[in-house]
């Protein structure tokens, strides 16, 4: 067995098998190309700029119109044998088929465009082709004033359809216009010098749609009282939802039974590691004064955030070069920067890489990876935000350095850019529960091999590691619960401070992203614990492999659901 991902059929060969794998490549580019045209900030955000003019289209007429193109999709794929298709491709269709039935429940039963105001904002659209530079500047400019003259139509259809909004996705939409507007000021202003002979078309375009964002945040704010729609998706939808979400069919009530079991065990491991750090025997109520220890010794401010995640980062590229862990694509450049305003309000830290489908940038060059990491929010108390920074203290920011970049997001997604299928399937599709999974796993990894050669700071990533690692499963406790089982805030407060050892600042932004999203906080837990497993497997089929190659093997074959990856690698074989 070797790393290279499988060869495809190919469908020159002639005969009905090779019409029918040239019939699946047809039909696969077409049901993407659909996916893409009804969401064009996803398509801007793949590379695939046919849709840079537009913005999606949530009216009835056009919600109509995609759940018949959804229909057609699913009815065009189901009638490929996969019988006659290659592995690679069989995994393609599988993908694409959940994908699209996927848009289809969400669209027609769960319906968020109707309640969610978040799902009507423009910033995703806009900030791929303000911020990116991918396309020439006079493209971009052309693009985002057609974007900008769609605003006020987008966000007149979203006040004529949301209602029963929940307080907190109305809270959350406030802060991200905010942050949209915020971005059509000095960085659109960079780009329009850039290409001076643009600016008067693009000012105006920025005006009318400065304006509609000004008008519908003040609507949202009219809202805010009288938001009392529920977050939580109850049995049935959560359900659903995580099945499409994982790829996977793990139930709710399995996935809680072995989280909260894992959650024991887990902190039992912890309590080790922080005695053995301490130099005595620990009770557990003893360990959260030995990571407020670390936090107090490696403290992270507003003005220094930023710089410990940046040589946190380059510190763990050093030490996984050393320890030839997994191969490093040489291709892509890193970059640390602050998490744009539109994009806050969700998650602390994340790693936002180049679109899989773009070409090169104009005059050559790279397009960075942008590892975003958001301050707290500027209306938090003085407590809450030094709150804050204490859980995201200096030791804990290089557990996220691993986890987000090296050797975690930024590695794993730089090797799915160099994965080339017969369809553009594995490059536009991400199964989140791998994705996750992989960073979770990639923690565990160097935690196993050392941070460094001194063991007192060794010890100190782990229990930094540990403590994410209760918080990743935990994650998957809260998902289920307040979604299943009416969690309460004060409950979930406890959990994830008393034994998360969570700060509150960290408690009260999960309790809102639980909220927030559903199924997501899951993927942390069950994505490691399948990768994981698929390691340890390939280890033993594998005993002569190097630890590189066994790593680079699972990073092969894009980012599939981990199911399709045990196929791929030749585990499921007898």
């Amino acid at each position: 067995m070797t790393d290279t991902p499988e060869p495809h059929a190919d469908p020159s060969s002639g005969g009905e098998h090779a019409a029918m794998v040239a019939r699946f490549r047809q039909v696969a580019g077409q049901v993407l190309g659909e996916l893409m045209r009804a969401d064009p900030a996803w398509a801007t955000s793949l590379g695939d700029h046919r849709f840079d003019d537009r913005l999606a289209d949530f009216s009835p007429d056009g919600t109509a119109e995609r759940a018949h193109v959804l229909v057609d999709a699913l009815g065009a794929l189901d009638e490929i044998d996969d019988a006659v298709l290659s592995a690679p491709d069989r995994v393609d269709l599988d993908i694409l088929r959940s994908r699209v039935a996927a848009d289809l429940w969400r669209l027609t039963e769960l319906r968020p465009h109707e309640w969610d105001p978040l799902a009507h904002l423009p910033g995703d659209a806009l900030y791929g082709l303000i911020v990116r530079d991918a396309l020439p500047p006079a493209d971009r400019l052309v693009a985002l004033a057609e974007r900008f003259r769609a605003v006020p139509g987008a966000l007149a259809t979203a006040r004529a359809t949301l209602h029963g909004m929940p307080r907190v996705h109305v809270e959350t939409a406030i802060t991200r216009v905010r942050g949209t507007l915020a971005m059509l000021g000095a960085e659109l202003d960079a780009l329009v010098e850039r290409e001076p002979r643009l600016r008067a078309e693009t000012e105006a375009a920025r005006a009318t749609a400065a304006d509609a964002l000004d008008e519908h945040l003040r609507w949202l704010e009219g809202q805010v009282e009288q938001a009392a729609g529920d977050s939580r998706l109850g049995t049935r939808d959560y359900a659903a939802q995580l099945w499409y979400t994982l790829d996977s069919e793990l139930s709710p009530d399995a996935l809680l039974t072995r989280a909260e079991s894992d959650l024991i065990a887990v902190e039992e491991e912890l309590t080790e590691a922080a005695a053995e750090y301490a130099g005595r025997r620990l009770a557990p109520d003893e360990v959260r004064g030995v990571l407020d220890g670390l936090a107090a010794d490696a403290p992270s401010g507003a003005d220094t955030v930023l710089p410990l995640c940046r040589e946190a980062l380059a510190d763990a590229t050093r030490r996984i070069t050393e320890l030839d862990l997994v191969t490093i694509p040489d291709e892509q450049e890193i970059a640390v920067g602050p998490m744009p305003e539109a994009h806050r309000g969700v998650a602390t830290a994340y790693c936002d890489p180049p679109g899989p489908l773009e070409s090169a940038p104009p005059g050559g060059g790279r397009v960075p990876m942008l590892v975003a990491v958001a301050p707290p929010p500027d209306d938090w108390p003085a407590e809450r935000a030094a709150s804050y920074y204490r859980e995201y203290n200096g030791h804990l920011l290089r557990d996220t350095m691993v986890h987000e970049a090296m050797p975690g997001h930024a590695v794993q997604l730089g090797h799915a850019a160099r994965y080339r299928g017969a369809t553009p399937v594995r490059a536009a599709l991400r199964n989140g529960a791998f994705v996750e999974g992989w960073a979770v796993y990639a923690e565990e990894l160097v935690d196993r091999h050392g941070w460094c050669e001194d063991r007192r700071t060794a010890l100190a990533f782990r229990l930094m590691r540990l403590k994410m690692l209760l918080r990743s499963t935990i994650n998957a406790i809260l998902d289920v619960r307040v979604h299943c089982f009416e969690l309460t805030e004060a409950e979930a407060m406890e959990l994830m401070i008393q034994r998360g050892h969570q700060e509150e600042a960290a408690a009260v932004g999960k309790w809102r992203r639980a909220l927030l999203t559903s199924a997501q906080l899951a993927t942390y837990y069950v994505g490691h614990r399948e990768v994981r497993g698929i390691a340890a497997e390939l280890r033993a089929a594998r005993p002569s492999a190097a630890q590189r190659e066994i790593h680079d093997a699972m990073l092969a074959h894009g980012s599939p659901p981990t199911r399709h990856l045990r196929g791929l690698l030749g585990l499921d074989q007898p």
